[in-house]
């Protein structure tokens, strides 16, 4: 099944780097800027919010270097967008319930993160933003990509488009945190929920693919070996598209935030013996993901 070379939409259409009240600096032409000009330490202005939303909408990830931010004020400007969202793990680990600790050292087993995925698409209302605030990096290495679910879905073929954008795919959080992390399940386990494979946004209004290897088992009403075969040729498009991706390079005191329903990302794990650290706050998502 071959994909198609046409320029998308999603890659000509013009987007804006100028607010009223940030700067945007893009990191390719389709997803990811960094943003200046605004202080996440502080309440943001109604007129800042919105550009700041509006950014979000448009480059899917967006970067703040040096904000010096407590715990609180992290949770707060998170807040902004939404309900703050409790990680199925967090039953295994003391302290604040709405804060996942993402660290990693030369001792540990595994770095989170570290293969394409989206967040907790288990849940029945997966979160639909993530936010990550990271204090402590490697001397070198430890970036992360980001890759754009609306350009993976428009460069399908239309036959494709056609066949996938009729069936749902069950995403099962066992598959990463007991298959991959070793966890203990929590009681009742960890969540499962089926979803279409092709969604749209709920805000932009935008088609996009939506299965990942993070959480996808299989797809609904096809034999074991036709939906291996089709999962593996979508996620083989993702892994193998590098049009689709940004690279985030992380310094102290950097933020990122990413638009969780339209985006899969990969924390690269290139950096051993040294350490990374940081905190992810998550916002709740409002509707679950739907055709």
């Amino acid at each position: 099944m071959g994909f198609s070379t046409r320029q998308s939409h999603v890659e000509s259409n013009s987007l804006r780097t100028r607010f009223a009240s940030i700067d945007v600096e893009p990191l390719t032409p389709h997803i990811g800027a960094e943003v200046r000009g605004v202080n996440l330490s502080a309440p943001l202005s109604n007129e800042q919010a919105r550009d700041v939303s509006d950014a979000w909408l448009d480059w899917k990830v967006l970067v703040f270097r040096d904000q010096a931010l407590s715990r609180e004020e992290h949770k707060a400007f998170a807040r902004r967008f939404g309900k703050l969202h409790v990680h199925p793990m967090q039953h295994l680990y003391d302290g604040d319930p709405e804060v996942l600790i993402v660290k990693t050292t030369k001792d540990s087993a595994y770095t989170s993160g570290d293969g394409w995925h989206t967040d907790v698409t288990c849940e029945e209302y997966p979160p639909l933003g993530s936010m990550l605030y990271v204090t402590e990096t490697p001397s070198t290495g430890g970036d992360t990509l980001f890759a754009n679910m609306y350009l993976a879905y428009e460069l399908l073929s239309d036959p494709v488009k056609k066949f996938i954008g009729e069936l749902e795919a069950v995403h099962d959080g066992k598959i990463p945190y007991v298959g991959s992390y070793k966890t203990k399940e929590p009681k009742g386990g960890y969540p499962r929920n089926a979803h279409p494979v092709v969604v749209t946004h709920p805000e932009t209004r935008q088609k996009l693919l939506y299965v990942n290897q993070g959480f996808t088992s299989h797809l609904v009403g096809l034999r074991r070996n036709e939906s291996k075969a089709i999962l593996s040729m979508l996620y083989n498009h993702i892994n193998s598209t590098p049009r689709l991706w940004c690279r985030v390079e992380w310094k102290p005191n950097t933020l990122t935030f990413w638009d969780n329903r339209c985006t899969q990302h990969h924390a690269v794990w290139d950096y051993h013996p040294e350490s990374r650290y940081g905190e992810r706050v998550s916002i709740v998502g409002e509707e679950r993901p739907h055709a």
